[in-house]
């Protein structure tokens, strides 16, 4: 066979191989998301690195300007790669050329979600595996775009306790500080998965995190059944992961993770939560909460004024200032990682024409 023909068989048998089945978790962080992350990785079919949550990305994206026009889009996919290098957690043995990612899909539909999934799925392969997820949640708002770049991804639904969740949201520095505030990032987020189930209701799984903690492998089979890949009994022991160990010492946000969940965990809320703040979430959350099968402690019906709005929002303002001193000094490298990944964040946007 001539040379020229060999490499054409090559670039054939490489454009015709099926690529992993791309999944996106959905609606919201603090719902256990790494718990289960980690122990789907124990399985070499599924793979899922750190999530880069192209969510605050996305108020730049605008800047690049026409993304017809092949200098913008490199230089998107030039600054993705770059969010990728800046992440907290490093994905294993994945260093990415921005000028082969760009010649692999210029040819495709231009979008920075287009440019991500195309690290998520060379990370995927690189792993062999036959399903990469992105456990990046809030990329929920995106859904129906995510669906027109890829028809056939699915989408893993994760329900938690709203009261329980927004009770860890509250320690959280990626949330707000206040329990109004997150409690209606929890209902606009399971508004979005709502109209994602209505809309393709054989493409989403959703389980609740609490039948997770009371029967682990019920909860891994049900998974593995919807991406078609086989359960495997390690999947239950997360001291198997490596990465579970590295992300417990690198934040108090993960340090559980290396742990099996402890079942009693669930009920914490009650010791970390006012009664009225329960109250405020229950209002809030009713519809979802009946949904999902969760028994409220109040009536419920409490309404939220303008005025309790604005305190709030003054509240979480405070509580974050205060929030990121006490990471400097309570764990310096998790304050160091998340300042270098919003420094190349703030970067971008001083060197990003304003015009656009």
């Amino acid at each position: 066979m001539a040379e020229s023909d060999s490499a054409s068989s090559v670039q054939k048998t490489a454009a015709s191989k099926k690529r992993p089945t791309p999944v996106l978790m959905i609606p919201l962080r603090r719902c256990g998301s790494h718990a289960l992350r980690l122990r789907l990785n124990n399985n070499k079919e599924f793979y899922s690195p750190y999530p880069l949550h192209i969510v605050d990305f996305m108020p730049l994206v605008p800047r690049y300007g026409d993304l017809s026009d092949d200098e913008s889009y490199f230089r998107l996919v030039v600054d993705v790669v770059g969010l990728q290098a800046a992440s907290m957690v490093k994905w294993k043995g994945m260093v990415f050329d921005p000028v082969d990612v760009f010649e692999s899909i210029k040819n495709d539909q231009r979008s920075v979600h287009r440019i991500l999934w195309e690290l998520l799925l060379r990370t995927g392969e690189h792993h062999h595996a036959s399903i990469v997820m992105d456990k990046s949640l809030d990329s929920v708002h995106y859904a129906e775009e995510l669906l027109q770049l890829f028809p056939n991804m699915l989408f893993l639904n994760v329900v938690r306790d709203p009261r329980a969740q927004v009770a860890s949201m509250n320690k959280a520095i990626i949330h707000d500080y206040d329990s109004t505030l997150n409690a209606l990032a929890w209902l606009e987020a399971h508004q979005l998965s709502r109209d994602i189930i209505q809309r393709h209701p054989d493409r989403v799984l959703t389980i609740r995190y609490e039948d997770f903690l009371s029967n682990q492998e019920t909860v891994l089979r049900a998974i593995c059944q919807f991406f078609d890949i086989q359960f495997l009994p390690e999947m239950l022991d997360v001291t198997h992961s490596s990465e579970a160990q590295q992300i417990s010492q690198m934040s108090a946000l993960w340090a559980t993770n290396r742990f099996p969940p402890v079942m009693a965990n669930k009920d914490k809320f009650k010791q970390q939560l006012s009664m009225q703040e329960i109250e405020v979430i229950e209002s809030l959350t009713k519809e979802f909460m009946q949904l999902y099968g969760y028994e409220m402690m109040t009536d419920a019906n409490l309404e939220l004024s303008p005025e309790v709005l604005a305190a709030a929002k003054d509240k979480s303002s405070k509580g974050r200032v205060e929030a990121w001193d006490s990471l400097k000094h309570d764990n310096y490298k998790d304050y160091v990682l998340r300042r270098f990944r919003a420094d190349y964040l703030a970067s971008l946007n001083q060197r990003l024409p304003v015009h656009a």
